[in-house]
């Protein structure tokens, strides 16, 4: 009896009717410290979301402030004195034109025909380059002995300045005594004007672009080729497709991105020639594009309106159509492809 009563004084007593019964409090892992710990758990979230949320942001931000300052703001500016006429002179100057500049850049013929060069020069120097470069790669890809200086030699070219290279290539192609017509001269064919001749004058601007960039695309495609699976060549073997037929078939498709891409900044590049030809005219002539503007591009189309005529807003005009020039090119590349992917 005294036990039970013992018992019963130290058990908690039931709760009454009307009153819930209180929780059995759960121990604190902090030690207590509860404040303190829901203040860090407050902290910890918003800090989070300003690391995800705001550092890719910061860490883009250079470029786009770079882009803004050094690309966007002259493009924009660039459009701007387009529509005005405007003399190197007296730049702060401007008399409004609208859209005049525009009707009368494409009622010269000068236009069509640094279009028509930049478009022919462009086409005889990207071809073989791009096809020589992909050769090129393909054996560079091989494994033999001094590989890496065969690709340092590669890329060499497009180490040397603009300048060198079409000093030296200017040099090569003189009429009377460049060392191109006398290897000519060797197997019987007579001098030729490469200067003053369209074709001629062309085709040696071009070999000035081609010897510059085939070594560049040609690493840009072994860096490519290196990313092909072994695999597929070795499903291919086992095809019984020989070297070339694997090249067609497992290399070309495996690298097409990288082709792509390198057609496009041939594309760019084409269309902004303006060192090359400059620097081959040797002088006033390089200007203007040879004696009968036989290969004036758009480049030299617009220094010569610029900074010979010393008219800034058709200089801007010419500028601009390069820049829709190549929008067009690429929207039509898009929609091309898109056709193409659909129809397979």
């Amino acid at each position: 009896m005294a036990a039970s009563t013992q018992l019963g004084s130290s058990a908690e007593p039931p709760p009454t009717h009307g009153s819930p019964a209180k929780p059995n409090p759960k121990p604190d892992p902090n030690g207590g410290n509860k404040s303190r710990s829901d203040k860090a758990r407050s902290k910890i979230p918003f800090l989070h979301r300003l690391d995800v949320k705001g550092a890719p942001y910061a860490f883009v931000a250079p470029f786009f402030v770079i882009f803004a300052a050094f690309s966007f703001y002259p493009l924009i500016y660039t459009a701007w004195i387009s529509l005005h006429q405007v003399e190197l002179s007296t730049f702060d100057v401007m008399t409004w034109r609208g859209l005049g500049n525009y009707t009368a850049l494409f009622t010269d013929e000068r236009f069509w025909n640094a279009l028509r060069n930049t478009v022919t020069i462009g086409v005889i120097s990207t071809v073989p380059q791009l096809l020589m470069a992909l050769g090129l790669a393909h054996l560079l890809n091989y494994k033999m002995r001094g590989s890496t200086f065969f690709r340092v030699a590669a890329i060499t070219p497009y180490a040397t300045s603009v300048g060198a290279a079409a000093l030296v290539f200017t040099m090569l192609f003189q009429r009377d005594f460049g060392m191109i017509n006398w290897g000519l001269g060797l197997i019987g064919i007579d001098p030729i004007d490469w200067e003053n001749s369209t074709g001629a004058s062309q085709t040696a601007i071009s070999a000035i672009v081609i010897w510059r960039w085939t070594g560049y695309n040609a690493l840009l495609y072994l860096a490519a080729m290196q990313a092909v699976p072994l695999e597929r060549y070795e499903a291919a073997a086992i095809d019984g497709a020989n070297r070339w037929q694997q090249f067609l078939t497992v290399t070309v498709p495996g690298i097409k991105a990288t082709i792509v891409f390198t057609i496009v900044l041939s594309t760019i590049g084409a269309t902004q020639l303006f060192g090359e030809p400059l620097i081959f005219g040797q002088g006033p002539n390089g200007v203007t594009g040879g004696t009968n503007n036989q290969y004036q591009t758009l480049g030299l189309l617009l220094y010569e309106e610029g900074w010979k005529n010393y008219q800034m807003g058709r200089a801007a005009t010419v500028a601009w159509a390069m820049f829709l020039l190549l929008v067009l090119v690429f929207v039509l590349q898009r929609a091309i492809s898109r056709l193409r992917n659909r129809t397979h």
